[in-house]
């Protein structure tokens, strides 16, 4: 399902995908955040793939201030798949920057993506946010996938 919905443009899943995440333990780490924050992805990519999948996810939590924009990708990187381990952190680091930097301080961040694998990308999302000054930040993807 989450493969047809980020490579075929199958939106038509996001209405089951948005019922996954507002099951009621997934919304007790919501209830803390103050702002969301999708996961960008480089603009070729979004002109590839036509949409932003994690900030589709993130619409699922009305309740939460969605930053659309927050994080930004400062360079392209190769498409996570087919990397090892250390290749997908060396893939993802320096790769982004917070656009609004005095948004973030003292801020519960909602961090959404929509696969979680060896969690390079989104750690690299943290770090930054962290780094920025955000006091908390809670990652949520709509799977978890076994790196093999």
């Amino acid at each position: 399902a989450i493969k047809r919905f980020k490579y075929n443009r199958r939106q038509d899943m996001l209405p089951v995908m948005h019922s996954w995440l507002r099951q009621s333990h997934v919304l007790e780490l919501v209830q803390g955040a103050d702002l969301a924050a999708p996961v960008p992805l480089h603009p070729s990519r979004l002109k590839q793939r036509g949409f932003n999948q994690a900030l589709l996810l993130a619409q699922a939590f009305p309740e939460v201030p969605l930053e659309r924009e927050l994080l930004i990708r400062r360079r392209h990187t190769l498409p996570q798949a087919g990397l090892t381990p250390r290749e997908r952190q060396d893939n993802v680091k320096g790769a982004f920057a917070v656009s609004q930097p005095a948004m973030v301080k003292g801020k519960n961040i909602l961090l959404i993506d929509d696969v979680f694998t060896t969690g390079a990308t989104v750690r690299e999302c943290a770090r930054v946010l962290r780094r920025t000054g955000a006091r908390q930040v809670n990652v949520l993807t709509v799977a978890r996938v076994r790196y093999e």
